[in-house]
């Protein structure tokens, strides 16, 4: 997997990256692939919106019913120009998730082809805006995040990995990766032991869990606290979502450059891929739908936390 991130990186940390360029790059080791690029205009810049999809041998795509699994490299840019220079710790979820692609599209060239597809979507932006906040100052984007959600969530995601950068705090001080408990319809759930059981064998250590808070899946804007944006997806969405966060002992700013560690983003690209094998054979589901359903039956619906609140 270190190969592809840093054939990706090659790519993100130039001041002339574009989701062009990495349409080149995956289509040069799966020509029958056909990822898609659109460049999107905000108040702050644009951006170019990706989206890969590897076909499985039972997915949606090939008349199946094998699940699709989703990707979201999550971030507001990989690039902070020309106020820095650079790759920014930001992009470190672009880059896994990218890399995932690359690996999955290079294994489907050569034969191993998952049971269900795999849709991996993110955004390239080497000029985006940062904003402050505490601990540390975060990237910001130049489109806003019901932009960002409506280009990278698809309704055929039956569930999503969401991987962020996630250094900017002092509740996780391990180097890493980590994931979040299950996150559904407003509801925090308990995290599911079959993704636990592939972080322990991707990393070869005890699994590290990313804690949530009820504002962090939340969606933006409501003036809540957030950890960052890493489960902005479980916002628009009725499928579970899993946050996949690439994580340091000390607090970095997402703006910071040359923080970016090409190891730890390979562990979070290597638990995507490996995520996907078991999601798409249904190995895994990311949660239990009977304790969901008795759930909502003992205390209600919870959908109100996907939205900016009573009164909006």
């Amino acid at each position: 997997m270190l190969r592809e991130v840093i054939e990706v990186l090659s790519i993100l940390e130039s001041p002339k990256a574009s989701g062009v360029r990495v349409f080149k790059l995956l289509h040069s080791v799966n020509r029958a692939l056909e990822p898609s690029v659109q460049n999107v205009k905000g108040q702050k810049g644009s951006t170019d919106f990706i989206r890969v999809l590897i076909p499985g041998k039972q997915g949606k795509t090939n008349g199946g019913s094998a699940p699709t699994l989703g990707i979201i490299g999550r971030h507001g840019g990989i690039g902070a120009r020309p106020s820095k220079v650079g790759f920014v710790s930001d992009g470190d979820g672009a880059a896994a998730a990218l890399g995932a692609a690359l690996k999955l599209a290079r294994m489907h060239d050569e034969g191993d082809i998952l049971d269900g597809d795999v849709l991996v979507t993110t955004h390239v932006c080497p000029t985006a805006p940062v904003i402050p906040h505490e601990p540390v100052e975060f990237m910001s984007s130049p489109v806003d995040m019901d932009v960002m959600n409506h280009y990278e969530i698809d309704s055929q995601m039956d569930a999503i990995i969401s991987i962020d950068t996630t250094k900017g705090n002092r509740i996780l001080n391990q180097k890493g990766i980590a994931i979040s408990p299950t996150v559904i319809q407003g509801w925090i759930l308990q995290v599911d032991d079959n993704l636990v059981s592939i972080l322990e064998r991707v990393t070869g250590r005890p699994a590290v869990i990313l804690p949530l808070c009820t504002g962090d899946i939340t969606p933006y804007g409501n003036d809540i606290f957030h950890v960052n944006s890493i489960l902005q997806p479980a916002t628009v969405t009725e499928a579970p979502v899993v946050g996949l966060a690439i994580t340091a002992v000390t607090t970095v700013a997402g703006s910071a450059t040359g923080a970016s560690h090409e190891a730890d983003i390979a562990l979070a690209a290597r638990f995507a891929v490996e995520t996907a094998k078991d999601f798409t054979k249904r190995q895994t589901r990311f949660y239990e739908e009977e304790q969901l359903n008795k759930l909502v039956k003992l205390y209600g619906d919870m959908k109100h936390l996907q939205t900016l609140g009573i009164g909006t």
